[in-house]
């Protein structure tokens, strides 16, 4: 399903919500027609923002991630009604974003509770194949963004859109996506500073 046959469905069950239309079923189906493109996201987001899950010792699944997320959105939308392709996407950016912070702090929290699986007793990981502090603050510092920028950011960076696409899905000009990522990135690598020798060992 391409972006734009996947924008017309979703729009049409997200009118289904606002219409009144009861919301347990309407927002299953919204889900499940929208599974390929949150599949892709979660792709998207786990390997490029956060590859360290993907290692041992949580070998984070991009099927994992997804089923978390879709039981997040699935609670989420029980009060949240997004009116719009853009909106809801939003959301499932955010959720995903927290469900990473929230397995990455986990894993922080309790290195030594995670499961031993067969496969890595032979192969011990290095110590660094943990996920670092770092990451997650990169990660705390999108979801801070201004809304505007967050928008733009999460559409170029993290989803792969063109700027004339994401353009096109925000109804703004090109021009403005393109001021609104460069405002984005700035602020981000004002609030990073610190770590941009990382930042750039991270996002390569």
């Amino acid at each position: 399903m391409d972006l734009e046959h996947t924008t017309v469905v979703v729009q049409r069950y997200l009118d289904e919500l606002a219409g009144g239309s009861p919301s347990e079923p309407v927002v299953r189906a919204l889900l499940d027609r929208s599974v390929r493109r949150l599949s892709q996201l979660c792709a998207v987001m786990l390997h490029r923002s956060y590859p360290r899950l993907a290692q041992p010792p949580l070998n984070l699944q991009t099927d994992e991630m997804l089923s978390a997320v879709v039981e997040r959105l699935l609670k989420a939308l029980r009060e949240a009604r997004p009116i719009t392709v853009r909106q809801f996407f939003a959301l499932a950016s955010q959720h995903m974003r927290w469900e990473l912070n929230d397995m990455a702090r986990r894993l922080d929290e309790q290195p030594m509770a995670v499961e031993l699986r067969d496969e890595l007793v032979p192969a011990p990981y290095s110590t660094g194949s943990g996920p670092t502090p770092h990451t997650r603050r990169m990660l705390e510092a999108i979801d801070g963004l201004p809304e505007e920028e967050r928008e733009v950011f999460d559409l170029v960076r993290i989803q792969g859109m063109s700027q004339a696409e994401a353009a096109r899905v925000l109804e703004i000009s090109p021009m403005t996506v393109m001021r609104r990522l460069n405002r984005g990135l700035q602020s981000l690598a004002n609030t990073l500073a610190d770590l941009r020798p990382d930042l750039d060992d991270e996002t390569t």
